[in-house]
């Protein structure tokens, strides 16, 4: 058993290479082997989110407070709230963020295939995220 205490790692800056605006990342786990299990909250400033990505196992969001957007590739923006549980599929292309006047915290958990947990793409623009295409 391990016990990680509340506050015991610090918290990053989402990179600006995979996120627009302000957004604080707590990384308070990750699978040892044999598991490749691993979880994110991550919180996002309003108008805040991510690049285009997709991961190669899927991933899990459950939206834990505020208002934020989602969008897969070719879908419309959704909106989502505390409570909501959103799957992506393996390889589905998607980005995630706040709503543009309410930030939104959410925990990601996705599984490595390879060590990869993620692929990066291109940012989402102020027209994607506005809707406005």
């Amino acid at each position: 058993m391990d016990i990680q205490r509340n506050g015991s790692k610090p918290s990053a800056a989402g990179p600006a290479d995979y996120f627009t605006g302000r957004v604080r990342i707590d990384a308070p786990f990750s699978g040892r082997d044999p598991a490749r299990v691993s979880g994110a909250i991550v919180t996002f400033e309003p108008g805040a989110r991510t690049a285009w990505h997709t991961h190669p196992l899927g991933q899990t969001l459950l939206v834990t407070a505020g208002q934020g957007r989602v969008q897969r590739d070719g879908g419309p923006i959704e909106t989502i709230h505390p409570g909501d549980v959103i799957w992506f599929e393996p390889g589905e292309k998607h980005w995630h963020g706040a709503a543009p006047d309410v930030a939104m915290t959410h925990v990601a958990i996705a599984e490595a295939e390879d060590g990869r947990v993620v692929d990066w793409m291109e940012e989402v623009t102020d027209a994607q995220y506005h809707g406005e295409m």
